[in-house]
């Protein structure tokens, strides 16, 4: 198996929230949330907000 930065990433976020598994996934979807949300803002600042309503979300 190759370790690469990804695996330290997912071991590094699971050990931060003390191995509980489903905590380190609410985690990450809260972080999403707010970067989707940054995201969509940037878009209607530069006038694109249409592609944010048409974007690939997860949730």
């Amino acid at each position: 198996m190759i370790f690469d930065a990804s695996e330290a990433a997912i071991d590094q976020i699971v050990a931060s929230c003390n191995g509980d598994i489903r905590g380190a996934l609410k985690a990450l979807l809260r972080v999403n949330e707010q970067l989707e949300t940054e995201l969509a803002q940037i878009y209607a600042a530069v006038g694109l907000d249409g592609l944010a309503r048409g974007s690939n979300a997860v949730h």
